[in-house]
């Protein structure tokens, strides 16, 4: 299973962005978005800007990484 992880251009320089998502940054390319700008929401899969998202549906993600994130540091974990 693949994950594209929503996050907001913050630099610029070419196809070269550095992207922010909860906090984290990191390098990404925007090849496959040659149009993309400083504070478009893009999905972000390894490396790469692969489309756009639009403000609500990251929320909803970056909600569910949290979640996620939450329950690891939890000692009382119940599977299945």
């Amino acid at each position: 299973m693949c994950l594209a992880v929503p996050a907001r251009i913050i630099e610029l320089n070419g196809d070269n962005a550095v992207v922010d998502a909860m906090g984290n940054r990191w390098k990404a390319k925007t090849t496959v978005l040659p149009d993309a700008k400083i504070g478009d929401l893009v999905l972000i899969h390894a490396g790469f800007a692969i489309s756009r998202v639009d403000e609500q549906e990251a929320k909803k993600t970056w909600e569910l990484l949290a979640e996620i994130y939450d329950f690891e540091q939890t000692d009382d974990k119940v599977s299945g």
